[in-house]
């Protein structure tokens, strides 16, 4: 049965940087808003944070909140796979019904200014294109309860420090993880 590492946290926390360290490792990563972006490009839409995140929430309103992760699933390999974004415990419940017993779930977290500065440094087509922007991004993925499966996580890497320290901790705990 292959491993599954989870990945949560809030927009800009560094999310990104573990996905690096992981296929450094030799893990498969999925990125659950590939899935979504692919949807949006499906239907045409704009890949802007306004008309993909909205798409992402008709469809948590429509066919309930874990169906990312159910559209996701059928993306996995059958090898220990990392799958980044995370959004709810809804997701969660998906993944560990999936994958009985080989599901762990790590948060990165970061301060808002400190994310906020990622954003704009990183400047992709679905960022915020404000501050405000940026906390209504947070408050829309907090009510699909992301804060809920940052609290709820097994395992949390602070992302305040160097990229050096970060990915030399996230190196740590992702074998430390797959060795179960």
């Amino acid at each position: 049965m292959p491993r599954v590492v989870c990945v949560t946290g809030m927009p800009g926390c560094g999310k990104e940087e573990l996905l690096r360290v992981a296929e450094a490792l030799g893990l498969s990563v999925l990125r659950m808003g590939d899935v979504v972006r692919e949807e949006a490009r499906l239907r045409g839409l704009a890949i802007t944070d306004a008309e993909v995140g909205g798409m992402a929430n008709e469809e948590r309103k429509r066919h309930g909140f874990g169906i990312w992760a159910e559209r996701t699933v059928a993306h996995a390999p059958d090898r220990p796979v990392l799958i980044d974004g995370v959004r709810g415990t809804a997701e969660i419940e998906v993944f560990r019904k999936a994958w009985p017993g080989a599901v762990a779930v790590i948060a990165v977290e970061a301060s808002t200014k400190v994310r906020y500065d990622r954003i704009v440094k990183r400047a992709r087509p679905d960022d915020a294109p404000s501050f405000e922007a940026f906390l209504e991004r947070d408050r829309r993925e907090t009510s699909w309860g992301l804060a809920g499966i940052i609290a709820a996580a097994e395992h949390r890497l602070a992302n305040e420090g160097s990229l050096e320290d970060f990915q030399l901790r996230a190196r740590e705990l992702l074998k430390k993880i797959l060795e179960g």
